[in-house]
């Protein structure tokens, strides 16, 4: 029987941030440009190294904090996956938690002390279009939006992309850029308000948008108090490639 080593073998351990949101009707993803190397210049997802003492989701949190210069980045933060730690880095075995963030549209600030920029980028741009990211971020990132994309299926997290409150029509833009199609407004209309537990009507209508003023919901009490677990039933099935 093998004996318990008197010391624990050291293995650095970072954490990856994949910020999406929805800009100008499609998905995108926070990246930084890497200030030093490895892969300096290069773009790649915010993140870095777990301090002693901190544990992972603090270390997501502060590594967004210092990327993007706003303290208590809003919407949805949950841990992915992990990575590695074998061959994802030139240094040496360093394993990586990954973690989903979904959030409404936001500035970003400043960029970290390791970021020489930071700003939103489209996911299609990232995942085998015009754009090459260090590591394995390209990796990352495409596990992050399948994850997302069942999110918004089976959970009301869809909403953590919009703001307090928001029409109907600004919820299926959100479904619409983040599953990467064409929703019918009166089909999408009818299943979003008819689910159990999803929205309520606020009584207000919006104000300021083109078009006449539509009605205003947020979430309803159960999801807005656990967003990540609750469910919906039944749930907002994306359309499946003929």
């Amino acid at each position: 029987m093998p004996s318990t080593p008197s010391r624990l073998p050291c293995l650095p351990v970072a954490v990856d941030v994949v910020a999406l949101t929805v800009r100008d009707g499609s998905l995108n993803v926070l990246l930084v440009t890497r200030l030093i190397d490895p892969f300096k210049g290069r773009l790649a997802l915010p993140g870095g190294f777990v301090t002693s003492g901190e544990d992972v989701g603090e270390a997501a949190s502060r590594e967004l904090a210092e990327e993007t210069g706003v303290e208590r980045v809003p919407g949805h933060l949950e841990q992915l996956a992990t990575y590695g730690p074998k061959g994802r880095d030139p240094r040496g075995d360093v394993l990586t938690v990954a973690h989903l963030l979904l959030a409404p549209d936001f500035p970003v600030l400043v960029a970290g002390s390791d970021a020489e920029h930071a700003d939103w980028f489209p996911v299609a741009e990232a995942l085998g279009g015009t754009l090459a990211l260090a590591f394995d971020h390209e990796r990352i990132l495409r596990d992050a939006v399948e994850r997302a994309r069942s999110k918004l299926e089976y959970s009301p997290l869809a909403a953590a992309f919009c703001g307090e409150e928001f029409t109907i029509g600004q919820l299926r833009a959100v479904y619409e850029a983040v599953w990467g199609t064409r929703l019918d407004p009166r089909n999408f209309h009818r299943k979003a308000t008819g689910t159990p537990d999803f929205l309520e009507d606020t009584g207000r209508v919006s104000s300021g948008d083109a078009g006449r003023p539509a009605a205003l919901f947020r979430l309803a009490d159960r999801a807005r108090a656990e967003p990540g677990r609750a469910v919906l039933n039944p749930p907002l099935m994306r359309p499946r490639p003929l």
